[in-house]
């Protein structure tokens, strides 16, 4: 499948600056602030290489960000990329936020993702932006039953309104809801969140898959 309107195409990455006692506070008592926060950055890191594997897609990104400043995150992430901050609100609240200055500078296909998935690939971003071109709604399943990305052809501020952010129905009050307004809606792979303890191994096979791949490429050198 091609894209027409590749410009068009707007992602949205939100995360937190990576502030000892703000960062990853569930895994606190388990890592400690400090290693806590650098899992903060390491994500948030690794969430961009997938994107920057986009490749020669023209699409634009923009990073809304919590704690920290403009400077400290061009420090940490460069000068390249277009940073707001996520401002007040709940979750639903902020992306409402973001999508519709997304879509009021001429976005015509929105995706928005947070770090905290590292099994987000630009392959799977890719595939968001193409069901976009038949579907409505684009939902990631996240297994804790939130959702990893949400991608959109027009703002639809019902989707955002009285969910329980943080739980477990998340995903399903979404799918409620996009039901109830007769959306199409493109279920992607379900993936997993790191946001506990218990959650770290998914964390560490990722690292072990990009060391082994690098391992790799070496060897063919």
């Amino acid at each position: 499948m091609s894209y027409t309107n590749p410009l068009q195409e707007h992602l949205i990455v939100f995360t937190r600056y990576p502030e000892p006692g703000k960062a990853k506070t569930r895994l606190i008592p388990h890592l400690g602030a400090v290693a806590a926060a650098q899992l903060q950055r390491q994500m948030t890191e690794h969430t961009l290489l997938q994107v920057s594997k986009l490749g020669d897609r023209s699409l634009t990104v923009e990073v809304r960000f919590v704690d920290g400043n403009l400077e400290l995150m061009q420090q940490w992430l460069g000068t390249d990329i277009d940073y707001q901050p996520q401002g007040e609100g709940d979750l639903g609240e902020r992306i409402k936020r973001a999508l519709a200055a997304a879509f009021a500078r001429g976005s015509q296909k929105i995706i928005t993702i947070g770090t905290d998935c590292p099994g987000i690939t630009a392959k799977l971003l890719v595939t968001a932006f193409e069901q976009l071109h038949e579907y409505d709604l684009v939902l990631g399943p996240a297994i804790d039953g939130g959702y990893y990305l949400i991608g959109l052809k027009r703002l639809i501020a019902e989707l955002f309104d009285d969910i329980a952010w943080g739980s477990d129905v998340v995903l399903q009050q979404t799918q409620a809801i996009a039901q109830q307004l007769n959306l199409s809606v493109a279920l992607l792979p379900p993936l997993a969140d790191v946001d506990r303890p218990e959650d770290l191994v998914v964390w560490e096979e990722i690292q072990s898959r990009g060391a082994e791949g690098q391992r790799g490429r070496g060897e063919i050198i």
